[in-house]
């Protein structure tokens, strides 16, 4: 394993030297600059008219710039969004294996891969992990926003409303436009260095003081002309984090010790990008970019105990037990290029764009029990592979038509081949030994197996058509219709309407209609794998226990005989209604929607196998289902359709600017999200399938996954900040409220159940700005040190190593104080 001694400070150190000497050269800052909270008012996202600005859209859309995502300690681009958008969340999970690792967010309590996400307008590729764990987000393949540098971006265009009309699959909560810095000249450095600081009463061991987690980001930019017209913009950001563990005492080791790791993985990254634009007459330019990221993590799963589980033990080679850790090495490739310009009045834009997200699993300081003494301890344990090609071209004209304003008349189509491929693992990984009654594979993530590989593509074809305009004076509707065919399932048609009447310029009224879809993904109708889950105590002081559960497709053998069949999309339709208010430096916006969503995919609970039980019963016949399963399995669950749901919500943002020639620029916001998630319908082992061989019906859906759904986020969430900037003086101080969130456990009648409660979390950094423009900061995330609340002694299982939920909004590990040096030049 990596020592992380000294040498962060030792690199701080350098980068902060680097960035002084570059200074020297560079202007110094005026006091009048903007502060980070200034947005560039116009937008791109979730209209297609030109010029249109972020408070004249007919539907809500955020606009967050660099400046405000990088105005706090962490600097992954998920957890800055969390905090600047209230609708955003993203929980920290830990010991949920490679989910530890690529961490998914949700907007408006909607599932992770349910929004899509685009970069300069062009959809993302999606991540090859699937999450198939007990974290929010259980069954999806998202975007992993983490491999995109913040450093990288001009803005990012959060659109909250349904847009699959718009923009195809994924886009049933909304979109998130990640817009990448255009710069022919100029540049900026950055290097960050923080720890958490943190003292914490654990149930078992009491009082613990905590310094880990220390993590360094050093970050670049700079702009280069192209010929007398173009740009070229580059960035590059390295990042280098320790681990961080709130594991609880373990009473049932021998002696009493922290056994396990509970928080963040330990894990390095880089990553480069490159943004470049280039006209090639009076009428045509060329536009590309490139972005690449290299991330290696080690995360920790369970300890295991050879005195609790000797099936799982080898005291030859561990005798006082083990903890196993799982690494995940990322590549994260994207290329895109195209032409935009003017032809027959129309404006066009052709691209091309390919991306590529591939992982590589290894286990370490572990054994294939089943193997005894022979057993390795470290593993190779497969691989997952995601890539997509998409070819698109858009067409916009606007007409005067005798309306009140022009008729922008927008159509396009987009083409996409995607790719998911498994890769195996070696022997050991997966395989079970020689030695009966032990575990087999390898303990904390079991490889892939040959009968897991696979190579699976699809393709599908889109278009649409996307008009808006001022019908009558001060009325303005858009109306969008998209028709899509996939190769896999067919096709799908999905329409939208929306309107806005302003009343006066300080006044407006906006809300719109519209159905989506989100295509399954191929990870959800391929994936396959053997692995060890963890299952809560079942009764008050229980031991937490492991069995060997398979996930299987839901179209195979066995996912056909316990229930599965073919997966469909999933169908939505969104209502908004919402009103924009503006007076000098006062903004008010209030969006309501509702979002109703039929035949989520999910994936199922655990159907348990016995091979003791009595012929014809369900845990017989999953018994002998499972014994064709190379390596072995107890337990099985697959993907399915058939989860109906029903959110209603509201989003309230309020702002004012105030200027001072006394005392400096004050911009205060406040930022509300409410949401109310409800499932309404979900399945059983004969809701869609007549093939099931199970006599006994059984819910697929049971109690822990539906209150992960419903109360896997906060309910409500509330943001309050202001920004001061004062000649060479500058402040953020922000407080944020999370609303309850509930981690149901394994007891039917929810005493094994885990709340975090409400909290509030304050975050604080001041800013200096030297003479030669370099800017100093420090400051603190989770200032008071705020925790959610601790999982019930009763069910913190036998080894303690879990005090905490993961749903935590704000995570579980305390204060994070940290220190930045930056320069612009």
């Amino acid at each position: 394993m990596r020592q992380f001694t000294g040498h962060r400070a030792l690199l701080f150190a350098a980068a902060s030297t680097a960035v002084l000497t570059i200074a020297t050269g560079a202007a110094a800052q005026s006091a009048g600059a903007p502060s980070a909270s200034d947005v560039d008012e116009v937008v791109v996202t979730g209209t297609r008219v030109p010029g249109r600005t972020r408070l004249d859209t007919l539907v809500p859309v955020d606009v967050v710039t660099s400046e405000a995502l990088q105005q706090r300690g962490t600097t992954e681009l998920a957890s800055q969004l969390a905090v600047a958008v209230p609708s955003i969340a993203f929980p920290r999970p830990s010991l949920t294996d490679g989910t530890d690792s690529v961490r998914p967010a949700t907007l408006r309590g909607q599932g992770p891969d349910q929004t899509l996400v685009l970069v300069n307008g062009i959809r993302r590729h999606v991540s090859a992990q699937v999450n198939t764990n007990g974290t929010v987000g259980r069954g999806s393949a998202p975007v992993d926003l983490n491999a995109i540098p913040s450093s990288a971006l001009d803005r990012v265009e959060v659109l909250r409303d349904g847009a699959s009309a718009q923009y195809g699959s994924d886009a049933i909560a909304g979109v998130i436009n990640l817009r990448l810095r255009e710069a022919s000249s100029g540049g900026g450095a950055s290097a960050t260095y923080g720890s958490y600081l943190s003292s914490v009463n654990l149930p078992n061991a009491g009082k613990k003081d905590f310094t880990d987690g220390k993590q360094l980001t050093v970050s670049a930019w700079q702009g280069f002309a192209l010929g007398a017209d173009g740009f070229l913009t580059v960035s590059a950001e390295y990042r280098d984090r320790d681990y961080s563990n709130r594991a609880d005492l373990n009473p049932t080791a021998v002696p009493q010790r922290i056994t396990g790791r509970f928080g963040d993985p330990e894990s390095t990254d880089w990553s480069i990008y490159a943004n470049a634009g280039k006209p090639l007459n009076a009428s045509w330019s060329a536009y590309g970019w490139a972005g690449y990221q290299e991330r290696s993590a080690l995360s920790a799963a369970s300890y295991r105990n050879p005195l609790t589980q000797p099936t799982q033990s080898v005291p030859e080679i561990f005798p006082d037990g083990y903890l196993p850790l799982i690494g995940v090495d990322t590549q994260d490739l994207t290329a895109n290029g195209g032409v935009r310009g003017q032809a027959g009045g129309f404006d066009i834009d052709v691209s091309l764009g390919y991306g590529r997200n591939a992982l590589d699993y290894s286990v370490h300081d572990t054994i294939n029990a089943s193997y005894g003494a022979q057993s390795k301890t470290d593993f190779y344990a497969g691989s997952v592979t995601y890539d997509q090609l998409v070819f698109g071209i858009d067409a916009n004209r606007a007409y005067e038509v005798g309306l009140a304003g022009p008729l922008n008349v927008a159509f396009g189509l987009e083409a996409r081949r995607e790719t998911y491929e498994i890769g195996a693992g070696e022997p050991q990984s997966y395989d079970r030994g020689p030695v009966a009654g032990k575990g087999s594979a390898s303990q904390g993530y079991g490889g892939f197996a040959p009968s897991n590989v696979l190579s699976k593509n699809r393709s599908n074809v889109g278009v649409y058509l996307d008009v808006e305009g001022e019908l009558v004076e001060n009325f303005t509707a858009s109306a969008a219709l998209r028709y899509e065919n996939y190769s896999d399932f067919g096709d799908t048609l999905t329409g939208k309407v929306a309107g806005r009447y302003d009343f006066n310029p300080h006044l407006a009224v906006r809300g719109a209609v519209s159905t989506g879809f989100r295509a399954p993904s191929l990870q959800q109708q391929y994936f396959t794998q053997t692995s060890i889950t963890l299952v809560p105590p079942a009764t008050p002081g229980g031991p937490t226990t492991f069995t060997e559960s398979g996930t299987f497709p839901s179209n195979s053998v066995i996912g056909r005989a316990l229930g599965g069949t073919d997966l469909e999309p999933e169908t939505s339709v969104n209502y908004s209604l919402g009103t924009v208010w503006r007076y000098g430096g006062f903004e008010l916006t209030i969006d309501a929607y509702q979002i109703n969503v039929e035949d989520r995919i999910i994936l199922s609970g655990l159907l348990s196998g016995n091979r003791t039980a009595a012929a014809g019963t369900n845990a017989k016949i999953i018994a002998d289902l499972l014994d064709s399963v190379p390596g072995g399995a107890t337990s099985a669950r697959f993907f399915i359709n058939g989860v109906d749901s029903k959110t209603k919500g509201i989003d309230i943002v309020g702002r004012y600017r105030w200027n001072s020639a006394d005392v400096g620029r004050f911009d205060f916001t406040v930022a509300g999200n409410i949401n109310d998630f409800k499932v309404t319908r979900y399945p059983t082992t004969r809701t869609f399938s007549s093939t099931t061989v199970l006599p006994q019906e059984v819910d697929l859906f049971d109690r822990r996954e539906r209150v992960r759904f419903e109360r896997g986020v906060p309910q409500w969430k509330v943001n309050f900040q202001t920004d001061w900037s004062y000649e060479a003086f500058g402040v953020t101080a922000r407080t944020t409220f999370y609303g309850d969130t509930l981690n149901a456990g394994t007891p039917a009648d929810g005493s094994g159940d885990v709340r975090t409660g409400v909290r509030g979390v304050v975050d604080l950094e001041g800013r200096y700005t030297l003479s030669n423009g370099v800017v100093l900061a420090l400051g603190a995330d989770n200032l008071l040190d705020t925790y959610p609340k601790k999982t019930p002694a009763a069910f913190l299982g036998s080894t303690g190593g879990s005090p905490y939920s993961s749903f935590s909004p704000f995570g579980f590990n305390g204060r994070f104080v940290y220190g930045r040096v930056s320069v612009k030049w």
